[in-house]
């Protein structure tokens, strides 16, 4: 039989994190066991919220897929893309832009949210407004069946799920409604505390060398009305357990066990930590290693990706011109 299709991506910032990795990277290294997967770099994506960082996206896209191959995201079954060497991605775009309005875009609770926490008031572009749109036309133009999702994103997916319905209404079934597969730990700490991003600086790479975790882990927030080694504490406010449940969840409920009693300090929990987390990432830092070294290789593994999205992708285009009459 043949496999249902999922579609994600990654807007290219730079080298992942702890959680990109729990949020998407590692679902979706999974779901190529049961999908045929379509990876996208987001590129045109980043231009709606940091034009100003269009010159870094290039070595940005190059660290981002080496850590996608480096956790195990195989070629071989995957499909690894770069948004903007598939012109139809914005073909569709703007055939979507006449089937949505700007007071549904504008609804957005997640736009809403942008727009608070990046303070732009007024200063709101055109691509900005209608990235959900886009965002439509990514998962459509491969007429995805789901796409893997944290709960943020789902707002954006039930708009992709509307604009498809509108489409077959308008000119035939074409388009599926693509499931959401909501992926578990989507929201995941930072060192902080506060939910890990790059914005905040607390972030922790899934590449790391060894003596960055270990340093890293060192200032990372605990239970601050644990003041005192003797302390009993709290660990489900600690961000420490949280990352035991993930990382190394054989000692997670022994680690809570000594927290609450204070039988083990935050010090050496956190040392237990750093090693069991070096030990978990050391094969995708290895991994990692070998791609970086052989750059003639990755070069080879987007161009081939980019030939595969673009023969689906124009092949849903060449349906929706003849669904809409167009040439």
């Amino acid at each position: 039989m043949t496999r249902k299709i999922i579609l994600s991506g990654n807007r290219p910032t730079g080298r992942l994190h702890w959680g990109n990795y729990t949020g998407a990277l590692e679902n979706w290294v999974r779901l190529q066991d049961d999908y045929d997967c379509y990876f996208m770099v987001a590129d045109w994506h980043v231009l709606t919220t940091a034009l100003d960082k269009a010159s870094l996206i290039p070595q940005h896209t190059r660290e981002m897929i080496l850590d996608w191959l480096g956790a195990g995201l195989d070629p071989e079954r995957s499909v690894l893309f770069v948004q903007s060497q598939v012109k139809e991605h914005a073909e569709l775009f703007l055939l979507f832009c006449m089937l949505i309005s700007k007071g549904r875009l504008e609804r957005n609770p997640t736009f809403k949210e942008q727009v608070r926490d990046l303070n732009l008031g007024g200063e709101i572009s055109f691509g900005h407004l209608g990235y959900p749109v886009l965002q439509a036309a990514d998962i459509l133009a491969y007429r995805a069946d789901a796409v893997p999702v944290g709960e943020d994103q789902l707002p954006h997916l039930e708009l992709t799920r509307e604009i498809a319905r509108r489409f077959n209404h308008h000119f035939g079934a074409l388009f599926p409604e693509p499931e959401a597969l909501v992926t578990p730990f989507a929201r995941f700490p930072g060192t902080d505390g506060k939910r890990m991003s790059k914005s905040l600086g607390n972030t922790i790479e899934i590449a790391a060398e060894p003596d960055e975790i270990r340093a890293k882990l060192r200032t990372a927030y605990t239970d601050p009305q644990r003041l005192r080694r003797s302390d009993p504490g709290r660990p489900e406010v600690c961000a420490v357990y949280t990352w035991y449940r993930k990382f190394l969840p054989d000692e997670a409920e022994a680690t809570a066990a000594e927290c609450r009693s204070a039988a083990r300090g935050c010090v050496d929990c956190k040392k237990r930590l750093a090693e069991g987390v070096i030990a978990y990432f050391a094969p995708l830092r290895e991994r990692r290693r070998e791609y970086a070294e052989n750059p003639q290789r990755v070069d080879e593994i987007v161009a081939e990706g980019c030939r595969r999205a673009r023969a689906r992708a124009a092949e849903t285009m060449d349906q929706v011109h003849r669904a809409m009459g167009l040439g």
